[in-house]
């Protein structure tokens, strides 16, 4: 199985499908990320809300693999937006990182009531022009605050991590990010499992092709051109969301998945009134 990669807009590439570590206790996270790795994963999603940056960059260190073979993400929280604050925040990061560089930095949100996004985008490209950071993006941006980043600063995000799964689709960013020439990755990229797994379209499509549901979903993303950050701290389950570059979905199974979104299916807070510091 060989790892899809997407090139960005910047011209560095990313692999479609990455680890993700939300929720995940800095001590379990190195042991998952280890797994991952052995797995055949490489790329990692981090965040300095997680808690868990110390313990990512240890199990990147440990694996043996070149630094280089490794696409490693962390995210700026929104305490430390601002210009100053940004560069300050990053230094931290990368000292727990335990790296001289990330390959993406994001802004985790834009929390627009407080208006600092801007400033701290030109804290971004600045790390990015040092070359600390060799791509920089954002992560739940709604069309407004991205459009609204794109005309005021120089460089325009290579994605915009956003939540995405097949109960809350996106579509309407998506085509704006397209226009933008902005990648998407999507987070709870299962929906947190539960109801959407036991879909029953899903569960068809699954049987069909000898796969579980959560790995239709995820072969959804990747053929949907979404980039994808599923979690997990348990081995088999970590194996199995990796095991999904040998089944191609049909048209037919693209549009009974289509029909699973909702307007309504957001789980995670809402972008344009998430202002926490």
């Amino acid at each position: 199985m060989a790892l899809q990669e997407i090139t960005l807009n910047n011209g560095t590439t990313i692999p479609q499908l990455g680890f993700g570590v939300w929720q995940v206790e800095d001590d379990q996270a190195y042991t998952a990320v280890t797994t991952a790795f052995e797995v055949g994963y490489r790329h990692i999603d981090t965040a300095r809300i997680y808690e868990n940056e110390t313990g990512v960059g240890r199990a990147i260190r440990d694996s043996g693999l070149p630094r280089g073979e490794v696409f490693l993400t962390t995210k700026l929280w929104n305490s430390d937006q601002g210009y100053d604050e940004t560069l300050r925040a990053f230094d931290a990061g990368l000292e727990r990182l335990g790296t001289d560089y990330v390959d993406l930095y994001l802004i985790h949100w834009p929390t627009p009531a407080r208006d600092r996004y801007l400033d701290t985008w030109r804290a971004l490209e600045k790390i990015n022009a040092d070359g600390r950071a060799r791509a920089i993006g954002v992560s739940n941006f709604t069309e407004a605050t991205l459009r609204r980043l794109v005309d005021e600063t120089d460089i325009v995000p290579v994605l915009n991590q956003i939540e995405l799964h097949p109960y809350f689709q996106q579509r309407e960013m998506r085509s704006v990010a397209k226009d933008l020439e902005v990648a998407i990755e999507a987070w709870s990229p299962l929906g947190q499992g539960g109801a959407l797994l036991a879909e029953p379209s899903l569960a068809g499509i699954a049987e069909q092709y000898g796969k579980s549901p959560a790995q239709v979903v995820l072969r959804w993303h990747l053929q949907t051109g979404n980039i994808v950050i599923p979690k997990s701290v348990t081995p088999s389950r970590i194996a199995e969301n990796f095991d999904v570059f040998d089944f191609e979905l049909s048209d037919n199974d693209l549009t009974l998945i289509a029909a699973l979104d909702n307007p309504a299916g957001r789980i995670g807070p809402d972008p344009e009134t998430f202002n926490l510091a």
